[in-house]
């Protein structure tokens, strides 16, 4: 093994042992809690914006979730993997980060449309569909992210 890579490879374990599952666990909360700011701002706003401009309520609320989960999830990316854990940038690590959340767009915009149209009528739909979706997508991107892509080369 050439000492260059034996170097990189004992740097990232010291990262890794510094950061353990509760202080990545932690910091993935704060930055979550951050995107999910700029997630949800951007799906109200834009769900408003349509609605107003004469949009049908149900095609709006699929359009701005998918532009506010872009904004939201490349927010995430870029804190995750430079504050949470500590990673340098890395092609495969980017690829599997698209994929990943390719995975979890559909879920979240799946699951966010199937609880808002589920509570149609009520006052609390948006809210209560966002937060059911975010958190399953939450779970899912953390575990996968924490076991598989930050341990990419």
């Amino acid at each position: 093994m050439p000492a260059e890579h034996h170097t990189e490879h004992s740097a990232e374990k010291a990262v890794e042992a510094s950061l353990g599952l509760v202080t990545q666990a932690w910091r993935f909360i704060v930055t979550g809690g951050l995107s999910a700011i700029v997630d949800y701002g951007l799906y109200v706003l834009l769900s408003f914006v349509f609605v107003a401009n004469g949009m049908p309520d149900a095609r709006a609320t699929l359009i701005a979730k998918t532009l506010s989960f872009i904004a939201g999830t490349t927010t995430a990316y870029l804190i995750n993997r430079r504050w949470t854990f500590q990673a340098e940038p890395s092609r495969a690590r980017f690829i599997a980060v698209v994929i990943l959340y390719a995975v979890t767009f559909g879920l979240q915009v799946g699951i966010n449309q199937l609880f808002y149209l589920q509570f149609a009528g009520e006052s609390w739909r948006r809210p209560v569909a966002f937060v059911i979706a975010q958190g399953t997508a939450t779970v899912i991107n953390f575990v996968v992210q924490r076991t598989v892509i930050f341990r990419l080369k």
